[in-house]
C-alpha cells in the first residue's frame, strides 16, 4: 500500500471517527501542526506513536512501516521550466532526485541539504568524446527537528 492510499484511509477514518486532528496528537502527546503534517504524508512517524494513531484510527497493523518511511515532502514540482540549460536539471533530478534523496537519508538520517548553507561550482573537465560539465551542490545537512518555541 503506499503512502498515498494510508493518508486517503487516515483522513477517512479520522472523519468516520469523529476524531480531530487533536485529539490524535494528544494520544501520542506531540503538536497538533506536527501530528496532522505527518498523518498527511510529511514526516515519518516512529512505530510506538504510530501504532497508537493507527489503532485508534482502525487501520491495519501494516501500514506502520510505511508511516515510519522518510516521506516525499512536498510533492513534486508543478511547473517545467522552459529554459533548456535549466530544464536539464529540472530532468536529472525527475530521473534522480528520488535516489539522491533515498541516499541523503540513508547516509545522513532523516534531513535536507541546506540550500542557504551553501554553495555551488561549475566547472569544465576535457574528456575526449566532448568536454564535460561538472556541477557541484555543497550544502550543508540540516535534520529535521520538531521543536516547540519557549512557552508552547
Amino acid at each position: 500500500m503506499t503512502r498515498d492510499q494510508i493518508t486517503e484511509q487516515i483522513v477517512t477514518a479520522r472523519l468516520t471517527k469523529g476524531l480531530t486532528w487533536q485529539q490524535l496528537a494528544d494520544a501520542i502527546d506531540k503538536p497538533v501542526v506536527w501530528t496532522t503534517a505527518a498523518l498527511l504524508g510529511q514526516h515519518p512517524i516512529p512505530p510506538e506513536p504510530a501504532g497508537k494513531l493507527i489503532e485508534m484510527l482502525g487501520l491495519d497493523e501494516s501500514v506502520v512501516p510505511v508511516l515510519g518511511a522518510v516521506p516525499m515532502r512536498g510533492g513534486l514540482p508543478t511547473a517545467v521550466p522552459t529554459d533548456p540549460t535549466i530544464y536539464r536539471f529540472y530532468e536529472a533530478l525527475q530521473v534522480y532526485g528520488g535516489a539522491i534523496k533515498e541516499l541523503i537519508h540513508e547516509q545522513f538520517g532523516d534531513g535536507i541539504m541546506s540550500a542557504i548553507t551553501f554553495s555551488v561550482d561549475v566547472e569544465k573537465k576535457p574528456h575526449p568524446a566532448g568536454d564535460r560539465v561538472v556541477v557541484t551542490f555543497d550544502g550543508k545537512f540540516l535534520p529535521y527537528d520538531w521543536t516547540a518555541a519557549p512557552g508552547s
